[in-house]
């Protein structure tokens, strides 16, 4: 007996199941190479939360303590003496009651954070020493706060006489339009009086 075709379409044919493969092959090959040109051109473009950044406010924390407080300080003063310089402690622990921190730190977004340390050491109530970080002065001190502000050069709030006339010509109109006359406003005028106790 002779075994009826076998269909190309049927499910268990040779052919059919190559093509299914390589069908298979070909979606697989696709979608590593879409997958692969994503990953190049993330690479090559900022990542979107590079380029939005949240607001971060400054934050200042501590006493500031500059080049000249520091001048002032004398060996023997008392401890009210130095509070009224430097101002009150930010660390004055029980356990070291002869020792007074002074601490500044001073955070702005893109730009390195700034920290000084300042240690007053007491004996029989009386300064003995005090230790520092490198101290700016007060005028170095603010500059290094502002610096938003631009260096540029400050411009010119007032025009010159020479600059006025310049302008007055360049802005003076070509046909001037003749401006009528008004016409005088009647003289004689009747008002009622204000009061009318006043009328008689």
């Amino acid at each position: 007996m002779i075994s009826p075709p076998v269909s190309l379409l049927h499910p268990s044919s040779p052919v059919r199941s190559a093509v299914a493969r390589a069908g298979i092959r070909l979606a697989l090959l696709a979608s590593v190479a879409g997958l692969s040109a994503c990953a190049s051109v993330t690479d090559r473009l900022p990542s979107v939360t590079s380029l939005v950044t949240p607001y971060r406010i400054d934050i200042v924390q501590g006493n500031v303590v500059t080049r000249e407080q520091a001048q002032a300080l004398r060996t023997g003063m008392s401890r009210e003496q130095v509070r009224g310089i430097l101002g009150s402690p930010l660390v004055a622990s029980v356990f070291h009651a002869d020792r007074w921190d002074y601490v500044f730190s001073f955070s702005r977004q893109g730009q390195p954070r700034q920290q000084r340390k300042v240690a007053v050491f007491f004996k029989n109530d009386v300064l003995d020493r005090f230790e520092a970080d490198e101290l700016p002065s007060e005028l170095e001190f603010v500059a290094s706060l502002d610096v938003k502000r631009g260096s540029g050069k400050t411009p010119v709030l007032e025009a010159t006489e020479e600059q006025l006339k310049k302008f007055e010509e360049a802005n003076r109109p070509r046909n001037p339009v003749p401006v009528p006359a008004a016409e005088p406003a009647p003289t004689t005028s009747s008002f009622p009086p204000l009061d009318a106790g006043a009328a008689r």
